[in-house]
């Protein structure tokens, strides 16, 4: 077998560690470095960048970052692709070609465009009946642009907006020489970019069991050792902080995901088919990943300018505080007047503490959020409504920002067109343009299933059938949820508490009893959430066999709904991986319209998890000593 290709990641997020490009290019050996710069709310962010000036539009911390390191990653052979070319990924190959130049390095520079369709916006069909022409309009593409580009020579490859695997995928595909309908391999090498592209995460970064982490440095990065059939082991750089486990990886599969069958441009990847095992100190493999062709469309990433928002907060403090909250709300709808915002959304965070030794244990917080087409409406003549209370409102009344105007804010929407409608291009360092054809063969995608295009939204998976076995609730008139799929297999333990305190569990007809303890949920599972559009997915993983058969019974969408109560009125789907040891739910329009649209105290989702794990739950008591560590 040949050696792995050894693919790092310095990059999760547009605003990620500024030193990690550097750090991994001095931490040890790499064939490529990897950097994911793009998520919905950051191609809001340059598509309003792009409007000051069309030369804009793309990351600039990456050009920043490849002014440190550039002659670096070329003295140590290591080829760089990343996203960071957002809306104008030909711009920041020629600024880069402009540094290389102005620094004395030799380097070859490759570009992906084709992604932007916000000049065929119209005529593809992607307006907007409510809010016009779009801000920004971009397919997802895929690996063998990039694949093309180091082929062809590149040392470094930018890119707009691709499906975040693909940064790795490509890389991989051009090494082993992967045929277009190599489905497992690419496969396997879309599961090692998933783990990959949102850095820290997978080295221990917002992992529920945070407490495990053995130190206090500065997380590593990770790094994906792939091979020529597509399987992989997850490392990081000896010495770098943080730990690469089996769970830390489960943790970072399960973010930003729908059903089992997770479709991109280049393959549908059945996530139900990963095989995770220990392979030593911070090694972790991936294998058995099955792929199948991908879908006949391509997802289309669109913001449009959806208004105007502002929000304020007051601090609630000591007695009577529910009649406080009352009190601000009923001030401010007189305020308001007959020029109320479109949207106005309270939510009051937390409950003081009855005889609170400090200030904050006695203080809650009520925060107010405004939207509106007309930016005057949620500007100041509403933030100075709200600071006119200081002396004409509840006792102890003060805010914990000054007023302020607001600014404008994104609505995000999924879209789907043609695949052959897309103009992928690969631009070689010479020059040369090689348009890369579509996929040879695709299979419709089954309802319900999700896309492989993590941070970005994804399809609804709240109705209808879907991928693999599933329970997808609607909610009915009265709040509650309805069963309409599938439901959990045969041989499943269900475990529902008794009158006694006791738990009766069926497993193919066998009942036996157990004691049971009153704990959080969190105590014997893991979680991450996170946002998919205006959907938000809560993976939820067990730490052993006999949790995950507890958990597998016990975790209904009836259950899910119960736990999390602002859940009711959505639908939900829930996805079962056994072989992770989890399930996933999708949570629908629980985001409203996206992360900058979204009035939520948590616009992201990414706290619903813990949420989650800290409520209280009836657990077999055997379970809970199984899990200490």
């Amino acid at each position: 077998m040949s050696q792995p290709l050894r693919v790092g990641n310095a990059s999760g997020f547009y605003g990620d560690r500024f030193s990690a490009v550097r750090e991994m290019l001095e931490g040890g050996p790499l064939d490529v470095l990897t950097g994911d710069y793009l998520a919905e709310l950051t191609m809001l962010i340059l598509g309003r960048s792009r409007l000051k000036d069309p030369e804009a539009g793309y990351a600039s911390t990456f050009l920043r970052q490849m002014e440190e390191s550039l002659g670096l990653a070329v003295e140590r052979g290591v080829k760089v692709v990343a996203n960071a070319g957002g809306l104008n990924p030909r711009g920041l190959a020629v600024k880069l070609r402009e540094l290389a130049e102005r620094l004395g390095v030799e380097v070859r520079i490759a570009h992906v465009e084709g992604d932007d369709l916000l000049g065929r916006a119209e005529k593809l069909g992607l307006d907007d009946s409510r809010y016009g022409a779009p801000l920004t309009a971009n397919a997802y593409l895929g690996a063998w642009g990039i694949a093309e580009c180091l082929k062809g020579g590149a040392d470094i490859v930018v890119t707009g907006r691709v499906t975040d695997a693909s940064l790795v995928v490509g890389p991989a595909a051009a090494h082993f020489g992967w045929a277009r309908d190599d489905w497992d391999a690419l496969a396997g090498a879309t599961a090692a970019g998933h783990v990959l592209e949102c850095g820290a995460q997978a080295t221990g970064g917002n992992y529920a069991f945070f407490e495990e982490i053995y130190n206090v440095k500065p997380l590593g990065f990770p790094i994906a050792e792939i091979r020529s059939d597509g399987s992989s082991v997850i490392t990081k750089h000896e010495g770098t902080g943080g730990n690469v486990t089996v769970e830390t990886v489960t943790a970072q599969l399960l973010y930003e995901i729908g059903g089992p069958a997770y479709a991109g441009p280049d393959v549908t990847t059945r996530f139900d088919t990963i095989e995770l095992a220990a392979d030593g100190p911070d090694r972790v493999r991936i294998g058995g990943t099955k792929g199948t062709p991908p879908p006949p469309t391509t997802k289309v990433c669109l913001n449009h300018l959806g208004g105007h928002r502002n929000e304020m907060t007051f601090v609630l403090t000591g007695l009577g505080v529910e009649a406080k909250a009352e009190l601000v709300k009923a001030r401010m709808e007189a305020a308001f007047g007959d020029r109320r915002p479109a949207r106005v959304e309270w939510t009051l965070v937390g409950t003081p503490a009855p005889d609170p030794a400090t200030q904050g244990a006695g203080t809650a917080l009520l925060r107010c959020a405004v939207l509106d087409p007309d930016a005057e409406k949620v500007g100041r003549s509403f933030s100075g409504a709200v600071v006119e209370l200081a002396l004409a409102g509840y006792p102890g009344f003060t805010m914990t920002s000054p007023p302020g105007k607001g600014g404008p804010y994104g609505v995000y929407t999924p879209a789907y067109v043609p695949n052959e409608v897309v103009e992928h291009v690969a631009v070689l360092p010479d020059g040369t343009r090689r348009v890369i054809p579509p996929a040879p063969s695709t299979v419709p995608l089954e309802a319900g299933a999700g896309r492989g295009v993590e941070g970005d939204g994804g399809d609804g998976a709240g109705t209808g059938e879907a991928v693999g076995e599933v329970t997808v609730a609607e909610a009915d008139g009265a709040g509650r949820g309805v069963e309409v799929g599938g439901a959990v297999t045969g041989g499943v333990s269900v475990a529902e508490v008794d009158g006694v305190g006791r738990s009766v569990t069926g497993a193919e007809g066998v009942v036996a009893e157990s004691a049971v303890v009153r704990v959080a949920l969190g105590v014997v599972v893991g979680a991450r959430s996170g946002d998919k559009g205006g959907d938000a997915n809560i993976g939820v993983w067990a730490r052993t066999d006999a949790q995950w058969r507890w958990l597998d019974g016990f975790l209904s969408v009836e259950r899910f709904r119960e736990l999390l109560p602002e859940t009711r009125r959505h639908d939900v789907a829930r996805y079962r991986l056994p072989n992770l040891r989890a399930v996933n739910f999708v949570v629908s329009g629980l985001l409203q319209e996206g992360v900058s649209a979204s009035t939520r105290f948590d616009p992201q989702g990414k706290a619903l998890g813990e949420w989650l794990r800290a409520r209280l739950v009836d657990v077999p008591e055997e379970l809970i000593m199984e899990g200490v560590r």
